[in-house]
């Protein structure tokens, strides 16, 4: 009785140590897209700088869908609706995926605009840090507009302007840089860096790299920073 009794807990074990690996590499995806009545959806990711479709889903009638995908450590991902007949350049994504389960609710209409996501700790700093950077973009826009004034003004001040667009710049890496190095605890980190801040100086690259999680480190992002600083490092 005893060797039947332990013979169970031993598959009971087995089994529940297999559905928590699973778990650990699987993303399990909700969604609702308010107005989408027919088209279809692609999952997708970049891979050797190419969009690869992960999943495709089938629209006709409901405007809910769900997805199971594996995902080795979190990366961004693109959510593309195929609207058929009508098209718009509102039609494609980003979101930074992580294993677990994670919810997209957003309207046709306003694809991007109106796009909440939830389940990941990443797009919650992600979006963040997207905020503050917009503010940035702004500020570039208002200098430009204003040289274009001057312009048509017949007055030069291109040399003041580019001043306050370089002291902007640093500025906005100078935030990049910091936010990375306070969020080095999450894939996000390296993720900004390799894509807004990989030129920043060697030695604030270093820096970051060497802050990242031993987790964080192991990510599809930890290791390509890692790869670009030992590169960088190479050519200097």
């Amino acid at each position: 009785m005893n060797k039947i009794i332990i013979a169970l807990l031993s598959i009971t074990m087995l089994t529940s140590c297999g559905d928590e690996k699973k778990s650990e590499n699987t993303l399990e995806i909700t969604g609702n897209i308010k107005g989408l009545k027919k088209g279809k959806l692609y999952i997708q990711r970049v891979q050797d700088s190419t969009l690869v479709v992960l999943d495709s889903i089938i629209i006709n009638g409901k405007s809910t869908f769900e997805s199971t995908i594996k995902l080795d450590s979190p990366e961004m991902l693109y959510l593309y609706v195929d609207r058929g007949v009508s098209n718009s350049i509102d039609n494609n994504l980003l979101f930074f995926a992580e294993p677990g389960k994670m919810n997209i609710d957003t309207d046709l209409e306003f694809f991007l605009a109106k796009a909440k996501i939830t389940g990941s700790k990443n797009q919650e700093l992600y979006e963040q840090y997207k905020d503050i950077i917009s503010k940035f973009n702004d500020q570039q826009l208002d200098y430009l507009k204003d040289e274009l004034l001057a312009l048509k003004a017949k007055k030069d001040i291109s040399e003041e302007n580019t001043k306050k667009q370089d002291a902007l710049l640093k500025r906005r890496y100078l935030y990049a840089g910091n936010f990375a190095l306070t969020n080095a605890n999450y894939e996000v980190a390296p993720y900004i860096v390799l894509t807004d801040i990989y030129d920043i100086n060697i030695k604030y690259l270093d820096t970051i790299a060497k802050s990242m999680s031993p987790k964080v480190a192991k990510s599809k992002y930890g290791k390509k920073l890692n790869d670009y600083l030992a590169e960088r490092k190479k050519q200097e």
